[in-house]
């Protein structure tokens, strides 16, 4: 099926609730006991109750299971109605092998909540165009495993999921970008210059994206969402730099008519991608679909730390003058 008209937006979580753990892609066969001890006890902490899929720890390939085991953790999720949410352990290079075999009525019968980013990016923008479920581009399972700098995401955590009502998302305080995960103790972090205006005004719109080139990897196909009247929110992680950035944000923009992107999000790019902010304005001034869109940069999503959370359909605004996110 294909989305209809509306949306669904998918409830809320309260205390109790269980949320659930897949792996469309990498398993926690890569993690540590001590990250997936941390991660559960983070999200108890939250009143939550955490469970694991069958197959959440196998590696049949890439360090993953097999597309059967994985979409049968992710058929599971859905149909189970003691599961109010389902957590991502981590990304990868392959969840978009199972978008031709995912089961999109059982999940738009049973709409709830799917959070991960990176190579979740396809499956989540595949789930929103084909069901109309609104999906959240954000923290995954692991990454609740971090003992330091872990506050600001659990914040917008609990905002997005645990609290009712529009919120407004503002910059950390701190941003790290170093492997946290190899050594818990000693990490880096760097004060947070706040959000790059690239180009001002005011935009509202429906939020489309993730990881720029896995969005790429669902042109063509059933299960690219819209871009007319898209907040589109891109980041890419330390394997791009600028002509490869350049050039995945051609073929994304080629994607769509001229002019009907209303604004655009950058994630914070990571150090190795050597991508300036001056030379991410030069690559926007010459993208003509970009002329007059507002643009943002610097926000907290991608593979740096801290993340907030975005909703994949769902509706932000954000206004360059004051330097304010809302989601509606």
């Amino acid at each position: 099926m294909d989305k209809g008209k509306l949306d669904i937006k998918p409830d809320k979580l309260k205390r109790g609730d269980e949320i659930r753990v897949i792996a469309p892609a990498r398993s926690t066969c890569i993690l540590s006991d001590d990250t997936i001890q941390r991660a559960i006890a983070c999200l108890e902490d939250r009143g939550l109750r955490v469970t694991f899929g069958k197959h959440v720890h196998e590696n049949d390939l890439h360090n993953s299971a097999s597309i059967e085991n994985r979409l049968a953790d992710l058929h599971d999720a859905f149909s189970n109605k003691n599961v109010k949410a389902i957590l991502t352990v981590i990304g990868g290079f392959n969840s978009n092998q199972l978008l031709p075999y995912i089961d999109y009525d059982l999940i738009a019968q049973n709409p709830k909540i799917i959070c991960g980013y990176s190579d979740i990016t396809a499956l989540t923008n595949a789930i929103y165009k084909k069901t109309g479920l609104i999906t959240y581009y954000g923290p995954h399972f692991s990454t609740f495993g971090m003992k330091k700098g872990i506050s600001y995401t659990v914040q917008k955590f609990e905002s997005m999921f645990l609290t009712d009502g529009p919120f407004e998302i503002v910059p950390s305080e701190q941003w790290s970008d170093d492997e946290w995960y190899l050594d818990q103790e000693n990490r880096i972090f760097l004060a947070n210059e706040g959000y790059e205006v690239i180009q001002a005004g005011q935009a509202k719109g429906t939020a489309i994206g993730g990881n720029l080139c896995t969005l790429n990897l669902l042109q063509g196909t059933a299960y690219m969402p819209e871009l007319a009247n898209a907040i589109l929110i891109l980041e890419d992680d330390d394997l791009t730099f600028a002509e490869e950035f350049d050039r995945n944000l051609e073929s994304l923009l080629q994607a769509v008519d001229p002019y009907e992107v209303k604004g655009v999000l950058f994630g914070r790019f990571q150090k190795k991608s050597n991508l300036s902010m001056d030379e991410l304005r030069a690559i926007i001034s010459r993208k003509a679909a970009l002329k007059g869109v507002p643009i943002m940069a610097n926000v907290d999503f991608g593979h740096t730390t801290p993340h907030c959370v975005l909703p994949i359909g769902g509706t932000l605004s954000f206004d360059t003058d004051i330097k304010i996110i809302r989601v509606e």
